[in-house]
């Protein structure tokens, strides 16, 4: 009898075809990557399409972290990145003779008596697995998030083939070096394979966010969760896009946005907690413009002084302190962080602090030109390429991921709001050791395991 192991056993068969699939994409790349280097001409822009099909086609975490480093200033070059961007995380579906199987091998033969209705289509798919609707048998309706087999294997090959295409850019270009960049991606991909820690960081933000009516996040039922299955309460609500296309007012926008920054930020600098992937697939519009926060993979705990840190910078920045500056930057795990390179990072937090600056109603980027963010990032991609480079700490990955992730959702919905004063009623009375505290006593009530490099 086929056991549950047996499906989800990282094999070294299924790494193996895995990296056959994912090797020749890659190695192209690095291939045309070599040869622009040493003057030959290529089409960048028609490779980066090249890539976005191969990697869309086989829908696996791999294009997740994609998504993330095209987030990242010139962590890959702009015609990648913008091709990456529009990567979808979207998947073909199991049959409902797979599934089954599947949930037998979660819940034993008889799964299916301990559900109300399950719905044979699956109402969403994703990167690492797929949504049925179901119902318990008292009626609640659910959302069953059932893992695609073979996971493990998928998510090893395709680190192993993240690391050559980061290592092979990085030869070329020097600017980001990406060492803790992957480490950092790497773990949280594999925690994300954990459904029962996805399953206790919904506990964790049903905590932090329990006195904001605006934001919802479902509850999990545990007798229906494992490692591989996550079953949470069913949620309403509608896409961003959706709502947008009825053209709401600015007063439902500036509702929606309020909602969202709290949802981000509350946790971040109350807890040391934050969501990593801001994408609009994870969160819903609810009927009131209240927010259903979906989608808990991605989490990041940081230690409470790299909170300090983040506001620190914040205050240096706004005080123009150079060294207040630097020594913020040494708090976030810079190391041997010239005046010179700090300067040049600074014009990077600049950009993504300057709403946080203005004590007034304004929209989150009043510049209206569409590339002015990439132009940022290309002069102090120029600027760090000239001084030799600078290693990202893992804490920057998911931070910088959510600020633009949220800013860019932020334009989107043309929302008009006081961002200067929302932020400072969160930090007017942090305290590190606070903090501390609150993060402990969160994460112990949640029951949330220790991240995998501490194990």
């Amino acid at each position: 009898m086929t056991t549950r192991d047996d499906f989800e056993r990282g094999s070294v068969f299924g790494e193996l075809r895995r990296f056959a699939r994912t090797s020749g994409a890659v190695g192209g790349i690095a291939a045309r990557l070599a040869g622009s280097r040493i003057g030959i001409r290529t089409n960048k822009t028609a490779h980066a399409e090249d890539l976005r099909a191969v990697l869309g086609g086989l829908k696996g975490p791999l294009m997740k972290v994609a998504q993330i480093l095209s987030t990242i200033p010139d962590a890959l070059p702009e015609e990648y990145a913008a091709e990456l961007a529009h990567l979808q995380a979207n998947a073909p579906p199991m049959g409902w003779s797979f599934v089954r199987r599947r949930m037998a091998n979660e819940l034993g033969l008889d799964w299916e008596k301990r559900f109300g209705s399950f719905e044979r289509e699956a109402a969403a798919a994703a990167s690492l697995g797929q949504v049925h609707r179901a119902t318990l048998p008292d009626g609640t309706p659910l959302a069953a998030k059932l893992q695609y087999p073979d996971m493990t294997s998928t998510v090893e090959a395709d680190l192993r083939q993240l690391r050559l295409a980061m290592a092979v850019y990085h030869r070329i270009d020097n600017a980001i070096q990406q060492d803790e960049v992957y480490k950092e991606l790497a773990e949280r991909v594999r925690e994300e394979l954990d459904y029962l820690r996805e399953a206790s960081h919904l506990r964790l933000y049903r905590d932090m966010l329990a006195d904001h009516a605006d934001i919802s996040v479902p509850r999990p039922v545990e007798e229906l969760s494992t490692r591989r299955l996550l079953t949470m309460e069913w949620l309403e609500g509608t896409s961003l896009r959706d709502r947008l296309d009825g053209d709401p007012s600015l007063e439902s926008r500036n509702a929606m946005a309020s909602a969202l920054f709290k949802a981000w930020y509350v946790p971040l600098y109350r807890y040391g907690v934050i969501h990593g992937d801001p994408h609009m697939g994870n969160f819903q519009v609810r009927a009131d413009d209240g927010l259903n926060l979906l989608d808990f993979g991605a989490i990041r705990i940081f230690p409470p002084h790299f909170v300090q840190g983040v506001i620190d910078l914040h205050r240096a920045i706004e005080k123009n302190d150079e060294d207040a500056a630097h020594h913020a930057y040494e708090t976030w795990g810079f190391v041997g962080l010239t005046r010179e390179k700090m300067n040049i990072l600074n014009e990077w937090a600049r950009f993504i602090y300057e709403p946080l600056l203005q004590d007034r109603v304004r929209p989150i980027q009043e510049n209206e030109d569409p590339m002015f963010g990439r132009r940022v990032a290309e002069r102090v991609h120029e600027g760090l390429k000239r001084t030799g480079g600078v290693k990202p700490p893992r804490e920057f990955v998911l931070i910088d991921r959510s600020a633009l992730g949220l800013g860019s959702v932020f334009l989107r919905l043309k929302a008009k709001l006081n961002w200067h004063r929302m932020f400072n009623e969160l930090i007017a009375d942090f305290d590190e050791q606070r903090l501390a505290a609150q993060q402990k006593a969160a994460l112990e009530a949640a029951k949330v395991p220790a991240p995998l490099s501490a194990v």
